[in-house]
């Protein structure tokens, strides 16, 4: 990447903008590694994924993942990582022995803090128990299991390949395996789901007693099987009854809710998935993967990886397949479309900390966000109202230039 202009020459829609000064710190570092695998797709993902073959590349994966890094390291040098995210597609598809050598690997690259987070994420169809001992023996100290349901008709119209008593076994399984921090995640809102059957779902997941549960609800989105063959959902009242009725049992239970569909015990929210709301930085490996950095000089600049594994793996191609610079139009949205999913926003000196830019910045937007009762007339904090968390979306668009 060619050097940017000086952070107070920037031209913007052939105007200078204002002047973006260098940040005083650079946010804490992340990495995100992306396995694009499952053993099925789920007609409502519109994750990266792709059916897995009988047998994995598993060697050659990890092989293109550190050469990856590589060409990232100029970009974080004298920098350690906080935490660490397997995510897919269906991470737990790989050997312990293929994540060893790619967590080593990554460890000689860039130094882990002392208290990092590593979390993988697993689906139930693919626990196994001495797997899964093996993968704590890596330093692998959070999951995040893929529940979605413990309702076979549910798991049935979601595609899952799971059933509902192997849900239950896996939750078990890896407090067996030496996990004592793991998350589950399950949806509402589905096919025909009623207001008990969302109960009974989230009454199920809090008996077995995670650290976090990731609760939200289905959406249809483009270029998925549901989108182009939309199942019935629940009516609009029913969606509301759910979603109010099961806040309240979560929080009964001591799941306070942090972020707009996570819901955690005491001490325990996603440090990792904190990072991302808070506008901290991540790299990004894996077919697919996005990553966000800060440099000194007060650039901010996104990256997108390769989709397609077969294109990923092929030496000939480039792993990255593009990267944007921020403009500083565009950093209060950038920025608040994080923060603000936060139910408790964030702190307001935050903003010009992570994006050089100054509180006047976002004058206009936040006079119009708090005049419509969407955003906290609090000048120390950057938070929505409890309507503002209910319609987002409107919240944000008083930031878009």
């Amino acid at each position: 990447m060619t050097d940017s202009p000086s952070a107070s020459s920037l031209i913007i829609g052939g105007a200078a903008s204002s002047p973006r000064a260098p940040l005083p710190t650079l946010p804490p570092l992340a990495l995100y590694i992306h396995i694009p695998w499952c053993v099925r797709k789920c007609p409502y993902c519109d994750f990266n994924s792709h059916t897995a073959s009988p047998v994995l590349p598993e060697q050659e994966y990890v092989d293109a993942l550190l050469a990856d890094l590589d060409q990232d390291l100029h970009a974080v040098y004298g920098r350690e990582i906080s935490s660490i995210f397997f995510g897919g597609g269906t991470p737990s598809l790989f050997s312990a022995e293929a994540l060893g050598r790619l967590l080593e690997g990554v460890e000689q690259r860039i130094p882990f803090a002392h208290d990092i987070e590593i979390t993988l994420e697993a689906n139930p169809g693919t626990f196994e128990q001495e797997k899964f001992v093996a993968y704590r023996k890596l330093g692998i100290n959070r999951l995040s299991i893929g529940i979605q349901s413990f309702q076979q008709e549910k798991l049935k119209a979601l595609g899952r390949i799971h059933n509902g008593d192997e849900a239950v076994r896996a939750a078990g399984m890896a407090r067996q395996a030496g996990f004592d921090n793991f998350n589950l995640d399950l949806m509402h809102g589905l096919p025909d789901q009623s207001l008990d059957d969302a109960l009974s779902d989230l009454r199920q997941a809090i008996a077995l007693n995670p650290t976090h549960i990731s609760w939200y609800q289905l959406t249809l989105e483009p270029n998925t099987v549901f989108w182009n063959q939309p199942p019935v959902l629940p009516e609009d009242d029913t969606l509301w009854d759910i979603q109010e009725a099961g806040q309240a049992l979560l929080a009964e239970h001591g799941y306070a809710q942090y972020e707009v569909s996570a819901y955690a015990q005491a001490g325990r929210p996603a440090r990792h998935n904190l990072n991302y709301w808070s506008f901290g930085d991540f790299i990004g490996i894996g077919a697919g993967a996005h990553g966000k950095l800060s440099h000194p000089d007060g650039r901010i600049v996104r990256t997108w990886k390769t989709r397609l594994p077969k294109d990923y793996l092929n030496p000939a191609k480039s792993f990255q397949a593009g990267e944007k610079a921020l403009t500083n139009d565009e950093m209060p949205f950038e920025f608040l479309m994080n923060a603000l999913r936060l139910t408790a926003g964030v702190e307001s000196h935050l903003y010009p900390e992570r994006t050089g830019l100054s509180l006047e910045s976002l004058a206009e937007g936040r006079a119009a966000a708090e005049q419509s009762g969407l955003l906290q007339v609090e000048p120390s904090r950057l938070a929505a109202t409890e309507r503002g968390q209910l319609f987002l979306n409107d919240l944000l668009q008083q930031f878009l230039n």
